[in-house]
């Protein structure tokens, strides 16, 4: 197969090779595609260097799949073009998630919707993604009537321009700004850019995704919040059940939860955190607790690394079902 990784040059970009490499994909032709200025650049796979060719080249390639993390203005122009040629794309962009007709998909959670001739697969957002992750084994059993969710989110969500402008706060160095603030030791409630009903337009996609996933009814409300750290996006979570549920079956289902770890054990102060969630794929979950406040309600703690399961990760498993459905 040819496989086309286009914003190889970007942050998830740079993850999406090297999950290639560690699922497998070494065997198969890896077209690490960019921008024109980054074209004739050299990223590193497996234990190759492979020389940066632009859209145009790809599409001239005629990939068997694409995984775009370039911005969802490349993603608007260029799926469409792959998709025509046969070329199954999943997109990482907000361009075509909330799409009618375009699977939003998580795999552990609703991988079915994916079907030859649906060209399109849109990867959610991160902080969707790891929340549902939770959420879905927890909704087939109890119902989920209402969450709110507030997020902690790592600078990685919003690109190398972030990381560097925490790094200059650091060392007490000027430079360009991701943000309106300094990030370093501050919390910024504001991910994404607000919208007319005084939200985000991040907080909106928890709401909208969830919707679009999981189910239209359940009742949703975020808060979502920029903190200066590297290793992934933490959630604290708030949910109401329409039924009882006892906290040991609780664990125990979430423990036996594909791609979910338990952390649950304050007695030795074990709880998930985003220094220990970089670099893995698991969704960890912990400070598991009733909410006093309301009958069926719980409180919990949810922590992923959003450049993996919450970005590359999931989009390389999709490309894995589509192989394992034999739709590719």
């Amino acid at each position: 197969m040819k496989i086309a990784v286009v914003g190889a040059t970007g942050m998830v970009g740079q993850v999406m090779l090297q999950v290639l490499h560690e699922r497998g994909f070494e065997n198969h032709e890896i077209l690490p595609v960019a921008s024109d200025k980054s074209k004739g650049k050299e990223v590193a796979f497996a234990d190759k260097k492979l020389k940066v060719i632009g859209l145009k080249d790809a599409l001239e390639a005629k990939p068997d799949m694409a995984l775009f993390s370039a911005g969802g203005g490349t993603s608007l122009e260029w799926a469409p073009k792959f998709a025509e040629q046969g070329c199954y794309v999943i997109d990482n962009s907000s361009a075509w998630r909330m799409e009618e007709g375009i699977p939003l998909v998580v795999p552990e959670i609703n991988g079915d919707l994916l079907e030859k001739g649906k060209y399109i697969i849109a990867n959610p957002n991160c902080s969707t993604i790891q929340m549902l992750m939770v959420l879905a084994p927890l909704h087939r059993k109890y119902g989920i009537d209402r969450v709110v969710v507030s997020t902690y989110q790592s600078i990685t969500g919003t690109g190398v321009k972030a990381v560097q402008q925490l790094e200059n706060e650091k060392q007490g160095l000027s430079g360009e700004m991701a943000y309106p603030y300094p990030i370093h030791e501050n919390a910024l409630p504001h991910c994404d850019v607000f919208m007319e009903n005084g939200y985000t337009k991040e907080e909106m996609k928890l709401v909208n995704e969830t919707h679009k996933i999981l189910d239209p009814t359940i009742a949703v409300t975020a808060t979502a919040v920029r903190i200066p750290v590297k290793g992934g996006h933490s959630e604290s979570v708030n949910l109401e059940f329409k039924s009882e549920y006892q906290i040991s079956d609780l664990k125990r289902l979430l423990a036996e939860s594909p791609g979910i770890s338990l952390q649950d054990n304050t007695d030795v102060n074990q709880y998930p955190m985003p220094r220990y969630a970089e670099g893995k794929d698991e969704v960890f979950v912990g400070r598991i607790r009733r909410d006093l406040s309301k009958v069926n309600a719980l409180n919990l703690w949810i922590v992923a690394d959003n450049l993996r399961k919450g970005a590359a990760t999931n989009a390389v498993q999709i490309a894995e079902m589509l192989q394992e459905k034999g739709i590719v």
